[in-house]
Parts: C-alpha cells; sequence; structure tokens
C-alpha cells in the first residue's frame, strides 16, 4: 500500500497526532518542571534531547519506508 491516497492520509494523520502530543509537553513540562530549579532545567534540556532523537528516527524510518516503496521489493536488500 505505498503512494495511495489512504497511505498519504494516514501519514498525515499520525504526523499531526505526534506533532500536537510534542508542543503540549513542550508547553506543560517547563511550567511542572518549574519548581525543580536547575534540576527541572536539566530534565527539560535531557526531554528536548529525547524528543529530537525520536523525531529523527521517525523520519529516518519513513524515508527507508519511502525507499522500499519507491524500490519495490528488491530494494529492501541493502549491500
Amino acid at each position: 500500500m505505498c503512494f495511495t491516497v489512504a497511505w498519504f492520509i494516514q501519514t498525515l494523520i499520525w504526523l499531526t497526532i505526534i506533532c500536537g502530543i510534542i508542543a503540549i509537553l513542550m508547553l506543560i513540562l517547563p511550567i511542572i518542571l518549574g519548581w525543580l530549579g536547575w534540576a527541572g532545567d536539566l530534565v527539560m534540556k535531557v526531554i528536548k534531547i529525547i524528543v529530537a532523537v525520536v523525531v529523527i528516527v521517525a523520519l529516518l524510518w519513513f524515508l527507508y519506508d519511502l525507499y522500499v516503496c519507491a524500490g519495490g521489493a528488491g530494494a529492501a536488500r541493502l549491500r
């Protein structure tokens, strides 16, 4: 089911949900962690790094899926 309208709509829905969750977390967590002082600041920086890593891994996974869809079954075997 590569490059169909249903695939495109499903991808857009997942991207919207993920972006919404990340935006809510980035708004609420600094308020919650603010009472910890410097420890809360450190925790927030760690959370931002983790979110960045998760976004990069998701992007790589998405690009690999596009590569496999575009290349057919033979493209799945990387040498």
